[in-house]
């Protein structure tokens, strides 16, 4: 698998570098090898994507933390709604226990004299 162009090693690139595996998975080994690369170039390259991957890190960061902000106002605002939701509840539960069944039974007695006005208007037009 030796690449007569980029050296001998089977990892090797056109740049100079080699990877191999490293000793923790956590860890990231890289050598550069000094004869096929500029390692000014190299060092200035891999500073730029640091700073770039420091800008994206910070945006990431900010947006995490508004997005809490606003997770915990929606949950405050959620809070406050059900305690009026049950206060409203208890307020017409009240309310329906002070009037009694009045109410009931003045809805039953206004649908049956519905019923009769259209019997009766169903038993005069007929005639």
């Amino acid at each position: 698998m030796a690449n007569p162009v980029y050296g001998s090693g089977p990892l090797r690139s056109r740049e100079g570098l080699i990877s191999r595996p490293a000793a923790s998975s956590d860890e990231i080994q890289l050598r550069i090898d000094p004869m096929h690369a500029d390692l000014d170039e190299e060092i200035s390259g891999l500073h730029k994507k640091i700073r770039l991957l420091k800008g994206v890190a910070q945006e990431i960061e900010t947006e995490a933390r508004f997005q809490n902000d606003f997770i915990s106002q929606l949950q405050m605002t959620l809070i406050k709604a059900q305690a009026a939701v049950k206060n409203n509840m208890r307020r017409m539960n009240k309310s329906i226990i002070q009037q009694g069944s009045n109410h009931v039974v003045h809805v039953i007695l206004f649908a049956l004299f519905c019923f009769f006005v259209v019997y009766l208007l169903s038993k005069f037009s007929r005639r």
